[in-house]
Formats: C-alpha cells, structure tokens, sequence
C-alpha cells in the first residue's frame, strides 16, 4: 500500500470506547480476575497496536493474539505484558517465542518434544499453555493420561519449559441453550483434576462465557469482542449496559446521477428503475470489506436510510436517495447518522453472518483513524 490514503472511506475507532468497554468489565468480574485483552486479527478490525495501547492503558494484564507475526507486531510497539499466541505455532520457532517471551498454546506433547530440540540455542525457558479440548473440538488435551504425560514432561524440563497457563473454551457460552455449555464445564473440572500444581494463569472465559457465565472460573477473562462494545451473542441474549460500539464505518457520496424508469444499475442488470430515481455512488465495495450479498440493505444519507441497488461491486456501490445531494455527503455504513444507527449486527444479520466477521472483513485500504 502506499502511505497515506486519499480516498474517504474511513473506519474511526474511539480509544476511549474501548478502555471505557474494559473498565465496564472490570467492575463486573469475579474477585482476583485479570483481563488479557484479545487483539488478533488486527484487533477484529480495529488496529492491534493502537488499541493493545488504549487497552494497556486501562489495566489489562496482558494480549491474546492468533499468530507468531501478531505477537511479534506487539513486541516491536514495545508492549511488555504477557501475550498469548492462541493458535497453534510452529515448533521450529520455539526458540524465537522463548526470546520474546511470548506465551503458546500446547495441545499434545509431540508439539513440546519437538520444541524441545529447538530450544537448544537459547538459555530463556518457552511458556505454554496448555490447552484443554473440552467439546470446540480445534485444539487441546482430551484425555487425562495424555494430559499427564504433558504435564510430566513439562516436570522433567523446567530448564525450558515455563508451565504458565491452562485453559479452555466455550462452544456455547453466548447461547441461551446452556446444556453443551455445562457439559464442557464438566469436562474441564475433571481434566484439570490432574493438575495438582496449578500455573499462573487458569483461563477459560472468552467475552461470552464472562458476561453470562460469570461463575465458570479461573483467574484470566480472555476479554475479546465485547471489548470493542459488541454482543458476542448477536442477538440471542442481551449485552448488559456500559459496553458500546468503538468502531464506525463511513464514506462519502462521489456521484449524484437521475435516472429514468427502466434503467438499469450495476452488473448483472439486478436492478431496474420503477420511476424517475436520484442514485448516489458511493466509494466502498467487497475490496474494502463490505460483502457483495448487501444489495437491497440500507445505509444512511443525512439521517435517511437507503438502499443499495444493484450488486456491490469490488470498489462502489450504488445507492437509491429520495433527493439530490451533494457529492461529498457523509454516508454512513455502520454507526449513527442524524440520530439514525446501523450497528454491525445488523450488517452481519443482513449478511446472513456474524458481526465478528464483519468487522474483521475491513480491509487494509480502508483508512483508520483514532479519536
């Protein structure tokens, strides 16, 4: 990309949302609790190092991110706290993570036999994590012996293991059906049962299981989509107060055309004028992020919701307006407008997704800017 952007098409993210989001949090959980505040996939959207620092700054404990090169991009911002790298990382780069002191996590004792002989070259000790597949099914231990085996080789190698943390996560926690959820709280008590030694760090609430589930346990909140003000639930169960939306979507209008009844917008020719219609273009499409299914959703001009007609295209979208407006009229995509909002959600139930995917759908070439 080339520095700078030109085009106003902007995400803005308030800072203050998101520490006020974390503060909200700390005031509702449990006695003895941290928070690692998770920012993987560029912070869902938001910008990982601006908002690791906004959250830094409101007291978190520590980052859970999804890959070696997210972690390393918190290093590099100079962030010292405790960073989790929740997805599974290579082996062959165990001494790299034991030298920036980043955290993995471990779900079979072939991944630490393997880091072991990668481990060599460094005299700092590699932190992990162990992870417990309790009913998600992605990573993690599933039995008790094999969980014991980890456990007694973690024992014998304490000149490079550091044993930090164990963990596990919830399939259901954002659902009213608390059933699976139950059964895999069952499942961790019993896997944990062989951790006669407990770590430093016992996590198994994600932002749902925290909010819901207040009496799950551990000591770590992995505080993730409701710290940038969302309900992980969509809208399932209801988000409690003091948690709002840190991001906005918005645009411009670049063109202003009348057209006639029985013209035609867009590929594919899936939109045809009933009447004499002012169409609005506006600079965003699926390049940016904003899916290609959102024809017929509507957005907001000076406080009006209007549709989109035709298909999305990859860099525009055209929109039906009841009036002529001005090229450079503030569009609005997701945030409020004139009183009016649009919220991820809504994108994401227009979408047929989750408001998750939506946000970290945002594409580079949209500009962030922080307030």
């Amino acid at each position: 990309m080339v520095e700078g952007n030109h085009r106003n098409t902007k995400a803005v993210i308030d800072l203050k949302k998101i520490e006020n989001n974390i503060l909200a949090e700390r005031k509702r959980m449990m006695q003895g609790q941290k928070i690692f505040a998770v920012v993987k996939a560029n912070a869902y959207g938001h910008g990982i190092v601006p908002v690791a620092q906004a959250a830094q700054k409101a007291g978190v404990s520590g980052f859970c991110v999804a890959i070696i090169d997210e972690a390393l991009a918190l290093r590099a911002a100079g962030l010292d706290e405790t960073i989790l790298v929740l997805g599974v990382t290579p082996a062959t780069q165990a001494g790299l993570l034991a030298r920036k002191r980043i955290s993995v996590a471990v779900g079979d004792l072939a991944y630490l036999q393997a880091a072991l002989s990668n481990l060599k070259d460094t005299d700092q000790k590699l932190r992990i994590h162990l992870a417990l597949d309790t009913g998600m099914g992605r990573i993690g231990f599933r039995n008790k012996k094999d969980l014991e085996k980890a456990l007694s080789f973690l024992n014998n190698n304490q000149d490079k293991f550091n044993f930090e943390g164990v963990f596990t996560h919830f399939a259901t926690a954002d659902s009213a059906d608390e059933k699976y959820y139950e059964k895999q709280i069952a499942a961790f008590k019993s896997l944990i049962s062989v951790v006669k030694k407990r770590p430093r760090y016992v996590h198994v609430s994600n932002s749902a299981a925290a909010l819901w589930h207040r009496e799950c346990g551990g000591n770590v909140i992995r505080f993730g989509i409701t710290m940038y003000g969302l309900n992980p639930s969509g809208e399932e169960l209801r988000l409690p107060d003091g948690f709002k939306p840190a991001l906005t979507l918005s645009s411009e209008v670049s063109a202003v055309k009348k057209i006639n009844k029985g013209d035609s917008v867009g590929y594919g020719k899936t939109y045809t004028a009933a009447g004499s219609e002012w169409i609005a273009t506006i600079p965003i499409g699926y390049a940016d992020g904003w899916p290609r299914c959102m024809q017929g959703f509507k957005i907001l001009i000076e406080g009006q919701y209007c549709e989109i007609v035709g298909r999305v295209c990859m860099d525009q979208i055209m929109v039906k307006i009841p009036y002529q407006v001005k090229v450079g009229t503030e569009v609005t995509l997701i945030g409020e407008n004139h009183g009016e909002k649009i919220s991820a959600v809504d994108v994401a139930k227009y979408a047929k997704t989750i408001n998750y995917e939506i946000l970290c759908g945002i594409s580079e070439r949209v500009q962030r800017k922080y307030i």
